[in-house]
């Protein structure tokens, strides 16, 4: 269910993209209808239509007249890419900020995110 602070059609747009990412819908599939996402998480169809088109401004759905929405063939990469850059904005550099802070070297904050992991 779509139930979230923020818009719902990016709530759902995320959703799908989600999707994407994992292969739940792979390059050239076919999306849900308008009318099937407004029905599945009873919301407004305009609320859903935001949504595909966000994700078609976005380059990860291409519009097939009178067929559909489909996943762009790149769409997977696009998503990664823009993912990997927000994680780096999101996480890494105030980690390594925060690291150089404390003191703490390379090797060191390596170690500590090995640390984790065993």
């Amino acid at each position: 269910m779509i139930d979230g602070p923020r818009p719902i059609f990016v709530e759902l747009a995320d959703a799908i993209a989600d999707d994407i990412l994992v292969g739940t819908y792979p390059p050239n599939a076919q999306v849900p209808s308008t009318n099937e996402l407004a029905a599945h998480h009873r919301i407004n169809p305009a609320t859903a239509g935001k949504a595909l088109n966000r994700l078609v401004d976005e380059g990860l759905l291409v519009k097939r007249r009178g067929l559909g929405m489909f996943v762009a063939d790149n769409a997977p990469e696009l998503l990664r890419k823009r993912r990997l850059d927000d994680f780096h904005d999101q996480f890494i550099a105030p980690l390594r900020t925060e690291a150089q802070r404390l003191g703490i070297s390379d090797p060191e904050l390596h170690a500590l995110l090995d640390k984790d992991h065993s």
